[in-house]
């Protein structure tokens, strides 16, 4: 009988699966928001994986069965049936040890978490925030192709058109996951529309993709929350440039990580009811919060692993956009596309798809499995 190292390192995943899920029925750790929520995540990976490691003990339980009835039997159909079992399960085999592998690779807590994008003109003057502002159409129709809620949560736009600045609020199942590969500076090489030369030049905007954090994240107290409330400027009617529907908060905070306080400063338009704006505000104060407190763990994932993929270095440049060539450049990965356009206009999974092959192909790699 073969043996199948991969089924050692699965022992006792099934038992803890069970005690799981009698833990998530308890009345008392229902009570507990923060432990319920862990335990339920820990519980949706782990269905994943107890249904992987069933299939894989029932392929290994395929083989050597079928290997006994080569070695002992001699009539002819039940010779082939025992030959075409071991092939197809052989077959299977190696699939699926990669996929549970990969199971096993502790996930990032953050991954299935909502997001913020935030996008900034950088170089090149009105150049850049018509860029940034390419990015944001990019990434709003790349989200509601993955059936994702996205909406602008803030905006201040550009001379020119475009945007100096906007942030983005995506909804849906694993965001974070998906978007966290777009952190970092995206630059453009086009002929801007304001040139008169034909000339082409460089700009760049730079995009951060942080995890929505949950109220139970961050401690925020309220009653030290300053709010204001104005009138929101550009289109939508009378409505929003006559009724006080937009808000800003204040908050002195003071970085655990540094000791230093220091003021926020949110502005939020998104809706023309100001309660939800004031909730939307909320939700960016506390991802804000969540992000700095949490750039320690980012520091030390990045330094860990080592990897090229996605670091949490959002100074990096990750990526071209060459207009005259109609191309791509992942520079990480060194992976060019020639199809800019449908890119632009929110084609971007596959890029996407191997960044994170890439990255799982580096943790398996640091794994040692």
């Amino acid at each position: 009988m073969a043996e199948y190292p991969l089924l050692q390192r699965l022992e006792g995943i099934e038992a803890r699966f069970e005690e799981v899920s009698t833990l998530i029925t308890d009345p008392a750790v229902i009570a507990d928001m923060k432990r319920y929520v862990r335990l339920s995540k820990e519980y949706k990976d782990l269905e994943r994986l107890v249904s992987l490691t069933r299939d894989y003990r029932r392929l290994t339980e395929n083989i050597d069965e079928a290997h006994i009835l080569l070695s002992d039997e001699n009539d002819p159909e039940m010779r082939q049936m025992a030959k075409e079992q071991l092939d197809s399960a052989t077959e299977a085999l190696p699939g699926l040890e990669e996929e549970i592998k990969l199971q096993l690779i502790p996930a990032d807590p953050e991954d299935s978490k909502n997001a913020m994008i935030e996008i900034r003109g950088g170089t090149g003057g009105d150049e850049a925030a018509l860029f940034a502002g390419d990015l944001c159409k990019m990434y709003i129709k790349y989200c509601e192709s993955r059936g994702w809620a996205v909406a602008i949560t803030s905006a201040s736009e550009g001379a020119a058109g475009g945007y100096k600045e906007v942030v983005l609020s995506v909804t849906g199942d694993g965001v974070y996951g998906v978007l966290k590969y777009e952190s970092g500076v995206h630059r453009v090489q086009r002929v801007p529309a304001t040139e008169t030369q034909g000339r082409v030049h460089t700009s760049a905007a730079t995009v951060a993709v942080l995890p929505e954090a949950e109220p139970f994240d961050v401690e925020i107290n309220e009653g030290e929350i300053k709010w204001d409330t104005f009138r929101s400027g550009g289109a939508g009617g009378q409505n929003v440039n006559k009724v006080e529907s937009g808000v800003r908060l204040r908050y002195m905070w003071r970085n655990p990580n540094t000791g230093v306080s220091e003021e926020i400063l949110i502005e939020c338009t998104e809706t023309r009811d100001q309660p939800k704006n004031k909730e939307r505000a909320l939700s960016r104060l506390r991802t804000f919060i969540y992000d700095k407190e949490h750039q320690k763990y980012i520091d030390d994932i990045a330094s860990r692993r080592k990897t090229m993929v996605s670091t949490g270095d959002r100074s990096a440049k990750i990526r071209t956009y060459n207009y005259p060539q109609g191309r791509i450049t992942d520079h990480r990965i060194n992976y060019t596309i020639y199809n800019l356009q449908a890119f632009v206009d929110g084609d971007i999974q596959d890029v996407i798809d191997h960044l994170t092959i890439a990255e799982n192909a580096e943790k398996l790699k640091a794994a040692e499995l």
